[in-house]
């Protein structure tokens, strides 16, 4: 995917190249929280959401001295690293099989307790969780993170009307998998 050279993150890019820690700041206030709940969504857990940020972060830091601007947008850029995080992690938690049980995440109160508390909030996010991850995927870019269909479809590699038909299985499912909420309304 190539930008129309009109990138917002071009100038603070040359600045985190340069070392400028406001450059660095500004860039992890802007383009963080996103990262974050791309990976928790996909991921489905706050701790391994807050590594494959870190290491997306660390990635960017390392690109920033050579980045080229003209090229794709660091937003598309920073989110197709963060899929491709996400992705290396749910490969390894097939392959992995141990005797003891994970590491549990601290159950204290996280920075968005409030949202994440709620009942609804957890049905909706088993139900995401369950979908194929390329359908979780499309929903997520889409309807979490914002992106355009078109923008999306560029980060997955698959055409417009692809993308658009793994939102509409990824739709049908969710709605049928959270269908018993909406019955006491009618």
């Amino acid at each position: 995917m190539v930008s129309d050279g009109n990138d917002p993150d071009d100038a603070l890019l040359a600045g985190v190249g340069r070392g400028d820690p406001s450059a660095v700041r500004t860039l992890l206030d802007r383009r963080l929280p996103r990262i974050l709940a791309l990976a928790r969504r996909m991921l489905n857990d706050a701790g391994e959401a807050e590594d494959v940020a870190q290491e997306t972060f660390l990635r960017a830091w390392k690109q920033a001295r050579s980045w080229k601007p003209g090229g794709a947008r660091f937003d598309t850029w920073l989110h197709r690293v963060a899929l491709n995080l996400c992705y290396d992690r749910l490969r390894r938690r097939r392959e992995v099989v141990t005797d003891a049980p994970p590491e549990q995440i601290d159950p204290g109160p996280a920075p968005d307790a409030g949202l994440m508390q709620s009942e609804l909030s957890r049905r909706v996010e088993a139900a995401l969780a369950a979908l194929p991850a390329r359908q979780r995927e499309a929903i997520v870019l889409c309807h979490h993170q914002g992106l355009g269909n078109i923008e999306a479809a560029g980060l997955m590699a698959i055409s417009v009307e692809a993308l658009e038909s793994l939102l509409s299985r990824g739709r049908r499912a969710l709605k049928a998998s959270l269908a018993d909420l909406t019955r006491g309304e009618a």
